[in-house]
């Protein structure tokens, strides 16, 4: 084999591997957006659980995880405190009243930021 043959299968390789590469850490990002879409779900069913056994909206997120003061019919826990966090660790936004329903839940994506674009991209529940 001569030098160039050898500089053109490492090159090749290469490319192989940049591709494989990309297409394994770009896998983890979808994973977690997916991850984020169905703990939002779930989190609004346990909000609506409360609702169901109280009679009115948890004030915020963490009255599912301890009772508050004053709320008959709890019957909780609904929630465990590591579930307010969304897959990338930034807290889940929860706003009572919210934008055209009764409440909110709102994860800001990986870059922890309003908006963006691909696993970027807000996840709201609808």
């Amino acid at each position: 084999m001569s030098l160039l043959e050898i500089i053109i299968v490492i090159v090749l390789i290469g490319a192989v591997l940049t591709l494989v590469g990309s297409r394994v850490l770009g896998g983890a990002d979808r994973g977690k957006a997916n991850l984020g879409k169905t703990q939002i779900q779930t989190l609004a069913s346990k909000v609506e659980n409360y609702k169901l056994d109280t009679g009115r909206l948890p004030a915020k997120l963490e009255d599912l995880s301890s009772q508050p003061s004053g709320v008959a019919g709890w019957l909780g826990p609904y929630a465990k405190p590591a579930e307010f966090n969304d897959p990338w660790g930034n807290p889940v936004q929860y706003r009572v009243p919210g934008e055209g329903r009764p409440f909110d839940l709102l994860s800001l994506g990986a870059d922890g930021q309003p908006g963006g674009e691909s696993y970027n991209a807000d996840i709201r529940y609808e």
